[in-house]
């Protein structure tokens, strides 16, 4: 084998990690360092975001795009797995809601994103541009709340459908969104902490000795250092189960594949896209597993560490932050500027509007934690999403990481209507009006379950 740089396919990773890593290194000294920055209260990690996006648009730093895109999207699954598998410590909030009052409140989003949507494409058409495409609006849910791959597809298919330049206009929007979710969810952050309604844990400062035996050992673990490093372990338990949750996905795709290839090219792509769900689910059950064997007695230690896997889920969660920053990339949108501009900017306000105010009534105890985070990923990603709320709940106490987890997978039954819709309002203008009445009937009946669903202890 070649070890020397000839092998692009050897080193190009490595290289780029360390451009990365590096990246985050410098970022940290210039916000410790300038006090402008500082003062901001930007993370670091999309500091250096931010900063490896301009080096790569402008050409002066290589990225490769798809390793981008790649880190992101292992990165993602890799955090929550290591959150899942963390014992449940007993001071958490008792009392949760129900999951599919989180689901409800991620589908009403997208249907109020694409009410906001179908308005401005609907008044641009019949107005000012009489030629664009009516159903462009739907382009906004798909953009902002499910991000840059939907984004794609249903860009792509309404492209087919007479919509020049729709590719372009969905990516371009899922870029914009993720920008809002960073930008307007850091400064919203700002005016909380200036007016004292949150307390930013990374700002206090801590002493050596600050993180005790409590914290980083509980009773009956292995040792630190034995025949195998106590790290090694929590990385060996997450990246086995991330191991599983690939075969799991694999067997289930592929057994659909041979039984209904029409049901899996819908399934398979929802199934791959949401493997962070999955690999949650999976390390709740091995958490499960291990609690069970050591009641029985056939397990004498607890081989999870909370401490170091909430270090794991962060090393994870940063990169993943970097990368996902890094892989913006705004299209061509010549002739599309004014509905991008508008549902750009309508959308982001909408959305913060509604998710305040639903968070409000839905999350008490943690009205911000919650919003903050629900904001990030119906404007960007859920990458976003644990990215905010990072920077308000760093040890991920509240239920609010949970609530990403659950609404996203209740997300998908109460989407299914939403999925009918995108290809319905396509088809006729009449189509596209009947599907504003649709949208407005189904958001109607998700407020009134939201409102009226009781809690759940947990």
């Amino acid at each position: 084998m070649d070890f020397s740089a000839a092998n692009t396919a050897l080193w190009s990773p490595i290289i780029q990690t360390a451009i990365i890593a590096g990246l985050i290194l410098l970022s940290n000294v210039i916000r410790r360092k300038v006090s402008f920055i500082r003062h901001s209260l930007m993370p670091t990690a999309v500091l250096a975001g931010f900063i490896l996006l301009i080096l790569r648009t402008t050409g002066i730093v290589r990225m490769d795009t798809a390793f981008l895109e790649v880190v992101t999207y292992h990165a993602i699954a890799l955090g929550f797995i290591a959150l899942s598998l963390r014992e449940p410590e007993k001071t958490a909030v008792e009392h949760h809601l129900h999951p599919s009052k989180n689901g409800a409140l991620i589908v009403s989003t997208y249907l109020v994103q694409a009410l906001v949507g179908l308005v401005i494409s609907l008044a641009l058409a019949y107005t000012i541009m009489p030629g664009f495409f009516k159903a462009s609006g739907i382009l906004l849910p798909m953009a902002y709340g499910q991000g840059p791959g939907q984004a794609n597809n249903v860009g792509s298919t309404y492209e087919g459908l007479g919509m020049v330049g729709g590719r372009s206009f969905g990516l371009s929007l899922a870029a914009m969104g993720y920008l809002v979710a960073c930008v307007v969810g850091v400064a919203y952050m700002n005016i909380l902490n200036r007016s004292g309604k949150i307390n930013r844990f990374k700002d206090c400062v801590h002493v050596s000795g600050s993180v005790t035996v409590d914290t980083f050992q509980d009773e009956n673990e292995i040792p630190i250092a034995e025949s195998i490093d106590r790290l090694s372990i929590q990385a060996a338990l997450v990246a086995m189960l991330y191991g599983l949750t690939y075969l799991l996905v694999f067997g289930i795709t592929s057994g659909l594949a041979a039984v209904a290839p029409g049901l899996a090219n819908t399934v398979s792509s929802l199934l791959w896209g949401f493997n962070f769900i999955i690999g949650s689910l999976m390390a709740i059950i091995a958490r499960t597993v291990i609690k069970g064997l050591r009641k029985a007695k056939l397990m004498n230690r607890q081989y999870q560490n909370n401490y170091l896997l909430s270090r794991l889920s962060g090393l994870a969660f940063d990169y993943m932050t970097v990368a996902g920053i890094a892989s913006i990339n705004i299209e061509d949108l010549t002739g599309l500027w004014l509905p991008f501009i508008l549902m750009a900017v309508l959308g982001a306000v909408i959305t913060f509007w509604y998710l305040l105010k639903m968070c409000k009534k839905m999350y008490p105890g943690y009205v911000y934690e919650g919003f903050l985070s629900m904001f990030g990923m119906l404007t960007g990603t859920i990458s976003s999403g644990v990215l905010l709320l990072r920077e308000v709940d760093p040890g991920m106490k509240t239920p609010a990481s949970n609530n990403l987890l659950t609404g996203s997978s209740f997300g998908i039954i109460f989407g299914v209507p939403m999925l009918l819709l995108i290809s319905y309002a396509a088809q006729s203008e009449f189509a596209c009006w009947i599907s504003v009445g649709l949208i407005i009937v189904y958001l109607a009946a998700l407020v009134l379950f939201i409102l009226r669903t009781g809690k759940q202890k947990k």
